[in-house]
């Protein structure tokens, strides 16, 4: 990542009897050292940005979207070009130094809840981005009068998220020094300047953190479960950036103003998910009372999805018998402030859910052998998925719910509780924007091949493309290379020190997958 210092060179200029006339240093209208208030508001729609910009391709990877749109259905990269690459700016450009300042800024003023803001955030953006793309550049980051950045390995980027949520924790709790909740809570789009919610939006980022490293020794799931009780407990705690959907510049990045999805489609496994088939089989199906707010009918009446890539996928014949994502056929715009779902030009789009806590917990528990505790969790998170759901489109009776929540495709005891379970009821959960921690779980259980212990829950659901993309020698995606523009023009060579110069790069596992 190259950083870009403009060196002003000042000429004296002398007029006589007067001041200089201007003083770049002085300008009231540039400000040379902006307050946190006023940084603080972009930064959320910087994340939103990183993530949905992103999942373009990574949505066709973990079969959320589908239509053979671009080769993130086949694992696959686009070769100079900065597709893919988003998140990775979301963290050095769009958050980044922005939340450096901000520290510098209100620790001069002792302003501890703007310090833990900007912590917390900064843990986010090294989670993700580590998640998406594997090593990262993480010590030297930030260091001034340097154009070559090295890369340091994914667990360096864990043990900092670890740190700088705990550090996060520890600045919400203070009750000395000038931050107040009033003012923080105008420039906070997400929580408006509650300590309370930081601190559990924190504790969440900790849950996700250790429960990606399932293969490793050091997994402890009764930390996880710690981690989770002091996390979002209801939907209520969601993080959500808010978007007005007044104007295409404002509005959702997935809704109709942006026209961004008129040719994804819904994919078989939320069909199949959503009608019951994975949880209950063919026969006595049990539908969700999520779908119809979720996905879409054909013209027929007949809920239809995508297969992984395939030659007639995106065709114009074979994409007019499956609903786009905004609930309509051909790839028609339905038009400003109509879509569905989180594909509304004012939905917001989540960054961190309660339902996700429930899951990471039940997950948790089931691989401490705590059934009970599991079960309790698991029915939790589908509780929470399915008020979530309800709140983003037609009102899901109670009737609906509770008839949902005693059929077979929800296990009525702990004894019956699988894994499996468990994680397809948090990848249906998670559907439409919980894209990296999503695919985080398929690669921690290395897609349909298990964990290290031989837990498989996606077999026979997560499906691989006919072909993958040429590139990689028949193997699955398990990263996303570092940014085009930043690192493979101005950062070759330490590229190449961590194999990032080789074509198949991106089929390499990551750490936390591995034993």
């Amino acid at each position: 990542m190259k950083k870009l210092y403009i060196v002003l060179i000042a000429f004296a200029i002398t007029f006589s009897g007067c001041k200089k006339y201007f003083d770049i240093n002085t300008d009231p209208a540039t400000p040379q050292n902006p307050e946190s208030k006023t940084l603080t508001p972009p930064l959320f729609a910087q994340m939103e940005r990183g993530v949905q910009f992103d999942s373009r391709y990574l949505g066709g990877l973990i079969q959320y979207f589908g239509g053979a749109v671009n080769v993130g259905e086949q694992h696959g990269w686009i070769q100079i070009s900065d597709a893919m690459g988003e998140i990775w700016r979301t963290n050095y450009y769009g958050l980044g130094a922005n939340l450096n300042l901000i520290i510098s800024d209100s620790e001069g003023k002792q302003e501890w809840n703007y310090v833990g803001m900007a912590q917390a955030l900064k843990a986010w953006g090294w989670q993700i981005t580590t998640d998406y793309h594997g090593d990262i550049i993480l010590k030297q980051a930030y260091e001034p009068n340097r154009y070559v950045f090295d890369y340091d390995p994914q667990s360096d980027v864990y043990a900092e998220v670890v740190r700088l949520a705990n550090e996060s924790i520890k600045n919400f709790s203070r009750t000395d020094g000038a931050g107040t909740v009033a003012k923080l809570s105008s420039p906070d789009l997400a929580y408006q300047g509650d300590p309370a919610k930081w601190i559990k939006f924190n504790y969440g980022l900790l849950a996700r953190n250790a429960s990606n490293l399932i293969n490793k020794s050091t997994y402890n799931p009764t930390k996880i479960i710690e981690y989770c009780d002091k996390s979002l407990a209801s939907n209520a705690d969601n993080f959500i950036v808010p978007n007005n959907g007044s104007n295409s510049a404002d509005a959702n990045f997935f809704g109709p103003l942006r026209q961004n999805m008129g040719a994804y489609r819904q994919t078989n496994i939320i069909v199949g998910l959503l009608d019951g088939t994975y949880f209950t089989g063919t026969s006595g199906l049990v539908i969700d009372p999520r779908r119809d707010n979720m996905i879409t009918a054909s013209a027929d009446g007949v809920f239809r999805g995508t297969l992984p890539y395939r030659a007639d996928a995106g065709t114009v014949a074979a994409k007019n018998q499956i609903p786009n994502l905004w609930g309509v056929l051909g790839g028609a715009n339905p038009g400003a402030g109509l879509g569905k779902y989180i594909y509304k030009d004012k939905a917001g789009f989540p960054i961190m859910t309660s339902t996700e806590i429930q899951f990471i917990k039940a997950e948790a528990a089931f691989r401490n052998s705590d059934p009970t505790l599991a079960y309790t969790a698991y029915l939790k998170g589908i509780s929470e998925s399915i008020d979530f759901v309800s709140s983003q489109g037609v009102a899901i009776t109670p009737a609906a719910k509770t008839a949902y929540l005693t059929s077979a495709a929800v296990k009525q005891s702990a004894a019956t509780l699988t894994l499996r379970d468990i994680m397809l009821q948090k990848y249906l959960a998670l559907y439409g924007y919980g894209f990296v921690e999503t695919w985080s779980d398929l690669r921690k259980y290395n897609y349909i091949t298990g964990d290290s212990k031989g837990n498989n829950p996606y077999v026979n659901v997560y499906v691989f493309p006919t072909t993958f993309y040429s590139d990689n020698g028949g193997k699955p995606a398990q990263r996303y290379r570092p940014r085009y523009n930043s690192e493979y023009i101005w950062n070759v060579a330490a590229l190449a020190k961590i194999g990032a110069d080789k074509i198949d790069y991106h089929t390499i596992p990551m750490w936390f997958a591995q034993p």
